[in-house]
């Protein structure tokens, strides 16, 4: 039976094996019917074992459960064993496989890094020649356009001369002289000769603004800024004069409605609004006057109304007094710089000498300098202990002075002695606010952060001026030396009685005085103009002293008050459309360009056709005197600034914009060599100019004719640097940045060379065209609003 048992327990147990494998493999690949199949094949292997089971039981003289975990263990290391010999063949050939690739790698690696070597020693060899052929070729157009500029600086000189109008020449200083001596003699004040007159010192005062931005030598330079200021001042005293003229004869056009004279003059450079209160009627509080035609009205309070006096509003669409502040901010900041270069120059010597004495030290004993040094941190921890001491002793004697108050004045005085202690906690907050309180500098108007716009508002209050009378047929007119004299308000009031005080108290305060005037429509206000005063013994602007400001966006009016009479303007930041959130430079036919700049709040256009320019903005009412014109670039810059459209930076604009700093010599060196291909190629920024750091610049370019925009796929990356231009093989939507050299592309010492090796041969013929006016004009254009770093 043992026998029989034996022979009978593998082959049932083997079968039994099968049948479940194949109902395992059946099961995930037969359809429903062959399911029902399974599910009798299972029944038939249980009942199989169960009686296999039993018969084990019977004839066997081992339980069938120990004799199956016998033969489980055999299988399982037999299993075991296949399986470990199968993870050692797959780990090697892992392993073959990983070395294979590894050396495939080092040899790729290899190959690179001789192609790399071979490149560079390429470039190397070919660098004196690209750098002595680019600096060739730009000599060549600044000679071409100094000649230029020459000769239309001698035919502007000539049709100046033939013209024979009296007008100076503003580049001769005897002739600007004499000018301003003559007029200055000249006793016409007739507010319409005056009008004409200014006109002609305001061109002259443009001109001289354009030769100061191309003058360098600092002789030269302050000569021309006497002669500016000259004719400036010299232009406010003649208005003084025309209004002191139209003024002397108030009664004569009196309103008959009002009793009182008001009056506008106006030209393209100013509006004059002037008001002489006649008719003085102490029952009808006058509370001011609406200029209706231009915009203007103003109000004043009782004791004015009822004095004798004269307003004027003056707008001048021209600030002349900017400049003034102006160039003390600049001064000053070039102070603060060197003296801070200085200080910096100097603490890095006394470094030096530190680590040269430390050195020194270090030689002496240890012992003796960590004694030192525990020394030096005991006398510093007694110190701290003393503070704490002294501030504890003091907090002790005021509550013992605060009992010992108690005690001798007794408890109804409790209330005087919480008034006694209140008083002096105000007084320390007093101290503390005064601390706080914000210095008079601080109300100074940063002229490189902010811009006056619109012109300048003259508001001031005169004494009226002496009246002609008529006696026996005789009209007779008293003829003061002294001009116009300013009113003063506020004014200190004498003293007098309590009664009359009580009778009317406003009379002796001096409340503010109101203007209100309607935004230019020549300027482009993005967002609520600030407003500041002039301080005339500082030279600055200012905000201070300005009550109340409401600004009507609609109607475009706004309204302040202040404590007296100041002139006043309307500022918008200067930087207001930087950083620029994209940029694009385009071809647009053989000698021409246009720059596209998309700012937070626009977009820009500016059209480059030699050496002109034109400006193009969508939406943007009031300024058809600068859309759409062709004038030289200066000329064009200063419109847009004094229109509200500032894209130009200045020496300190990146303290008020974040940039992404680059190397000043690289960017200098890629804005001149973009500017000589602005005739074929296209550039755009790329994201990726902002993570490659300050001694590289990346941005994209392409090879451009056809109008119209250009196509996604034609764009290539450029990384330039001081020594190389690449091109590189990542693309402007890639994950992550890679220096990697493009296929098919080569090192090069400028990127003007780089460029020359993609160029088709129609392009390659529009660079060997003579583009040097528009090449200058670009290149001043890029320079001036240095699209690389602020955007």
């Amino acid at each position: 039976m043992n026998l029989f048992s034996a022979s009978i327990h593998p082959l049932v147990r083997a079968q039994s094996l099968m049948s479940v494998r194949a109902a395992q493999d059946v099961h995930t690949s037969l359809n429903h019917s062959a399911k029902k199949f399974l599910i009798s094949t299972e029944r038939l292997f249980w009942k199989t074992n169960k009686t296999q089971t039993s018969i084990d039981a019977v004839f066997g003289n081992m339980p069938a459960k120990k004799k199956q975990s016998k033969i489980s263990k055999a299988e399982k290391a037999r299993l075991k064993k296949e399986e470990e010999e199968r993870r050692l063949k797959e780990e090697e050939e892992a392993r073959l496989i990983a070395e294979k690739e590894n050396q495939e790698r080092l040899e790729r690696e290899q190959r690179e890094e001789e192609e790399q070597l071979r490149l560079e020693l390429k470039d190397r060899e070919r660098r004196e020649d690209e750098l002595n052929e680019l600096r060739h070729i730009l000599e060549r157009n600044q000679k071409k356009v100094n000649m230029w500029k020459d000769a239309v600086r001698e035919k502007v000189e000539w049709e100046r001369y033939m013209i024979c109008d009296g007008c100076p020449n503003p580049a001769v200083q005897p002739e600007l002289n004499t000018f301003i001596t003559l007029w200055k003699e000249d006793p016409e004040v007739d507010i319409q000769v005056v009008l004409e007159q200014c006109a002609l010192a305001l061109r002259l005062t443009e001109d001289l603004e354009l030769l100061l931005s191309i003058v360098t030598e600092p002789e030269v330079i302050k000569v021309y800024q006497d002669i500016l200021q000259s004719l400036q001042s010299l232009m406010h005293t003649k208005h003084l004069m025309a209004a002191e003229e139209i003024l002397r004869s108030a009664k004569k056009c009196a309103d008959i409605d009002t009793g009182n004279m008001q009056m506008i003059k106006r030209d393209d450079n100013i509006t004059l609004c002037l008001w002489a209160n006649l008719n003085k009627n102490p029952r009808l509080v006058f509370k001011g006057f609406h200029f209706e035609e231009v915009g203007m009205s103003f109000e004043l309070p009782k004791q004015l109304a009822l004095s004798d006096i004269s307003v004027r509003i003056l707008h001048t669409r021209y600030d002349h007094l900017s400049y003034l502040s102006l160039r003390t901010q600049t001064q000053n900041k070039r102070r603060a710089a060197a003296e801070e270069a200085e200080a910096a120059a100097k603490a890095l010597i006394e470094m030096k000498d530190r680590e040269v004495e430390d050195e020194e030290l270090k030689k002496e004993d240890d012992g003796g300098e960590s004694a030192q040094q525990e020394k030096e941190d005991l006398q510093s921890h007694k110190s701290s202990e003393g503070k704490k001491r002294r501030v504890s002793v003091r907090s002790a004697k005021k509550r013992k002075q605060r009992s010992l108050m108690k005690k001798e004045l007794g408890d109804h005085s409790e209330s005087h002695l919480e008034g006694v202690i209140s008083s002096e906690e105000a007084e320390d907050l007093d101290t503390k606010s005064a601390v706080e309180e914000p210095s008079a500098e601080s109300y100074i108007v940063d002229l490189h952060q902010y811009t006056p716009l619109g012109g300048v508002y003259y508001f001031d209050v005169f004494r009226l001026t002496p009246q002609s009378l008529t006696i026996n047929g005789w009209e007779l007119t008293e003829i003061l030396d002294t001009g116009l004299q300013d009113f003063p308000y506020p004014s200190e009031q004498p003293q007098s009685s309590e009664s009359d005080k009580q009778e009317d108290a406003s009379t002796y305060s001096s409340p503010p005085v109101g203007v209100t005037v309607v935004l230019p429509e020549s300027v482009n206000f993005i967002q609520e103009p600030q407003v500041a005063r002039w301080d005339p013994v500082e030279q600055h602007w200012r905000t201070d002293c300005i009550t109340e400001t409401s600004y009507n966006s609609e109607t475009r009016c706004i309204s302040i008050k202040m404590d007296s009479f100041y002139a006043f303007t309307l500022l918008q930041e200067t930087h207001l459309h930087m950083p620029f959130q994209a940029w694009e430079l385009r071809p647009r036919g053989l000698d021409s360009a246009t720059l596209t700049i998309t700012t937070p709040f626009t977009q820009v256009s500016i059209s480059v056709q030699g050496n002109l320019c034109m400006l193009h903005m969508d939406q943007t009412p009031g300024l058809n005197h600068v859309l759409d014109k062709w004038m030289s670039l200066p000329v064009l810059q200063v419109a847009m600034r004094r229109a509200g459209v500032n894209i130009f930076v200045n020496e300190y604009s990146d303290k008020y914009v974040a940039v992404s700093a680059k190397d000043p010599l690289i960017e200098h060196a890629v804005y001149e060599q973009m500017a000589l291909v602005s005739s074929t190629f296209a550039f755009s920024q790329s994201q990726w100019n902002a993570k490659c750091g300050e001694e590289h610049i990346v941005f994209q370019a392409c090879e451009h004719r056809e109008e119209g925009p250009v196509p996604e796929e034609a764009w290539s990356l450029y990384l330039l640097g001081a020594q190389r231009s690449q091109r590189l093989k990542m693309t402007e939507t890639s994950d992550t940045f890679s220096p990697e050299l493009a296929e098919n592309s080569e090192f090069h010492s400028t990127f003007l060379h780089m460029l020359i090796d993609v160029v088709s041969p129609t392009g390659k013929a529009r660079l060997n065209h003579d583009h040097y006016l528009l090449a200058d004009t670009v290149q001043t254009l890029l320079c001036s609003t240095r699209l690389l770093t602020f955007s």
